[in-house]
């Protein structure tokens, strides 16, 4: 019975492995995406300081 084991072992290795790399794809592929949120976001909060730090409140109207 060993070997009717090890050929399923044989059989189901490749999926296994192929499984297992597409979970690490998918992993890389949110760590990109999370990195590229964060270049984003520090890009918008720099945007908004360089807005914040130009604006003059003598220049707003306040009702």
């Amino acid at each position: 019975m060993d070997s009717l084991d090890d050929i399923l072992e044989i059989l189901e290795g490749p999926e296994t492995t192929k499984r297992t790399s597409q979970k690490k794809q998918k992993r890389k592929w949110r760590e990109i995406e999370a990195l590229k949120d964060k270049q984003r976001l520090r890009k918008e909060l720099q945007e908004l300081d360089y807005f914040a730090d130009n604006l003059d409140l003598d220049d707003l109207d306040f009702i």
